[in-house]
């Protein structure tokens, strides 16, 4: 009797585990290897890029990104310099609006969420991390912060790609 549970045990925390990926959502720290992404694709670390240097952080009961707006041309390689300076951990995720919206409802199933992909990063308090960014289709991305509350506070910039 105890062998039969010594082996369900193990069976029943993989199907617990991996069931979250089959919804879409990933279990903590999901990544998307060999995926699309909406807006554009990794860059090239060893190539040239324009730097843009984005500070998170809280203000006057609002969490924002600062500069919100950054303006880029198509095919452009841009190097995100990311700094948190608030006091909260926060996240830097490139995409479109609706992936970004669609990815903000899995977060709230799974808020400690961590991610290991070429376009978003969470950062700690007084942190900083990189991201290399080649935007390769002309429109209107964003970069949000998808951890619960903190897009609804007003955690959000736009990338207008010319």
């Amino acid at each position: 009797m105890k062998l039969k549970q010594l082996v369900l045990i193990p069976v029943a925390g993989t199907a617990l585990l991996a069931a979250p990926a089959y919804a879409g959502e990933g279990p903590p720290g999901h990544h998307h290897h060999g995926d699309s992404y909406s807006a554009g694709e990794p860059g090239n670390p060893k190539k040239p890029a324009r730097i843009v240097q984005v500070t998170m952080g809280e203000s006057d009961g609002k969490m924002l990104f600062t500069p919100a707006k950054v303006e880029v041309k198509k095919g452009e390689q841009v190097k995100f310099v990311l700094r948190n300076n608030g006091e909260l951990e926060h996240e830097f995720v490139l995409a479109s609006t609706a992936d970004n919206l669609k990815h903000a409802e899995a977060m709230k199933k799974n808020p400690d969420m961590e991610h290991d992909d070429p376009n978003g990063k969470r950062l700690a308090p007084k942190k900083s991390d990189e991201i290399v960014w080649r935007f390769t289709k002309k429109g209107e991305f964003e970069y949000s912060c998808l951890i619960p509350g903190h897009r609804e506070a007003g955690m959000t910039g736009t990338v207008v790609v010319k």
